[in-house]
């Protein structure tokens, strides 16, 4: 009976892990699935992980597919993206107002 209680265990720390995951904009069955092999670290690194809908969006250069920004090739076409010049500027004028 020792072996059910483990899984019963591991079971609430998946879905636990799999909710958390999901409120983050994520997989529901890949957080299910780190929780209930990790079962409190799982739980643990659904809390500390992203959120999902933060992230900044661009469209493919050749076939306009929406992406994330980190995501190098596009998996509609597999055309690979330069990155975005437009977001080096506003650093970049961060930068020089500091320093001027």
């Amino acid at each position: 009976m020792t072996g059910m209680g483990y899984v019963v265990i591991c079971f609430f720390c998946g879905l636990s892990a799999a909710i958390i995951g999901r409120y983050k904009g994520s997989s529901f069955v890949l957080w299910f699935a780190i929780g209930f092999v990790v079962p409190l670290l799982g739980t643990l690194a659904a809390l500390l992980w992203r959120f999902e809908d933060d992230e900044v969006f661009r469209e493919c250069d050749e076939c306009g597919h929406v992406m994330p920004l980190y995501q190098q090739v596009c998996n509609h076409c597999g055309a690979d993206q330069e990155w975005p010049g437009e977001l080096d500027a506003p650093e970049a004028e961060e930068a020089h107002s500091a320093a001027g």
